[in-house]
């Protein structure tokens, strides 16, 4: 059989190939509610990144959230997906996936990287105001509790922070590389983030680095409303010891009220369109093309 040679500047067929397989995208939706067009663009964009390199492309129900999760909605989004032409691996569950985030909290917290929060949502918010309409930054409470103090109350409802400010100095600098620019990791702005949640067991920040690394993903195609979350991602897979994937946020899909689609805010789903009766590769197709509904548009958060 006659070898196949590269073309000048291009690596050998057999590196090409290693490096379309290790390509690995995921979509990570929450079954809280129907997935909406904000949703497909992403998806599309996730699907066809490791489409276009041979690679491979899951998808990932992040259900940590029992307690508003729901197994139709888990169903929605795979008609969904179908309905658009994207295939998939089968589906991972976040809430089976409980002991490694345990395992992976238990590794903070024998270096002494986390402490109990005992403080609730209205105390955070009293404490200072929520910074550009966000989460409020956590003031530190608990972090002063004193060790008498956290073992009288070891028993009560707590969550688990990071002390971001030793996880910092122990990381060092870091950064990472989003399409393909080097960004520096500034995770302190996020201040003590929530590792472990009081009726979950982890927190969106924990799981998702987690499971990124323990799926292999190579890339993470999601949107820029999640750009300030990686910094708080990059610093975990330094504490945890867990590779980098290279990232891509995109601009998010807009309304025609000029707001970012939601669930809460009642987007047109999916789900509707299907009913109506709308192709869904047609849909996907035209995503891909820049060709938005009527009225909608992207920017960047």
């Amino acid at each position: 059989m006659t070898a196949r040679h590269a073309k000048p500047g291009q690596p050998p067929a057999a590196t090409r190939a290693l490096t379309r397989a290790a390509t690995v995208t995921r979509f990570a939706p929450s079954p809280t509610g129907r997935l909406h067009a904000g949703h497909a663009f992403s998806a599309v964009r996730a699907h066809d990144f490791a489409a276009s390199r041979g690679g491979r492309f899951l998808l990932r129900i992040e259900d940590i959230d029992q307690g508003r999760s729901r197994p139709e909605h888990v169903a929605t989004i795979l008609a969904d997906l179908v309905w658009l032409g994207l295939d998939h691996e089968a589906p991972v569950f976040q809430s089976a996936r409980r002991e490694r985030y345990a395992a992976a909290l238990d590794t903070l917290r024998a270096r002494g990287l986390v402490y109990r929060c005992f403080c609730t949502r209205a105390e955070i918010a009293a404490s200072q105001g929520a910074p550009h309409g966000g989460e409020p930054v956590y003031p530190g409470t608990c972090r002063r509790l004193d060790a008498a103090e956290v073992a009288a109350r070891a028993d009560a409802p707590h969550c688990w922070r990071l002390d971001m400010a030793m996880a910092v100095a122990l990381a060092g600098p870091l950064l990472w590389h989003d399409h393909g620019h080097p960004v520096a990791a500034m995770p302190a702005a996020q201040g003590d983030v929530v590792l472990a949640r009081k009726d979950a067991g982890t927190s969106y920040h924990l799981a998702v680095t987690v499971d990124d690394a323990a799926q292999g993903v190579s890339d993470v195609v999601r949107g820029i409303d999640l750009f300030a979350a990686t910094h708080v991602h990059r610093l975990l897979q330094a504490l945890l010891g867990l590779p980098t994937p290279a990232y891509h946020h995109h601009p998010l899909l807009l309304g025609p009220d000029g707001e970012r689609l939601a669930k809460r805010h009642g987007a047109p789903t999916l789900a509707a369109l299907r009913e109506a009766g709308e192709d869904g590769r047609a849909f996907a197709d035209a995503l891909r093309e820049g060709r938005l509904p009527t009225g909608f548009s992207t920017a960047n958060a």
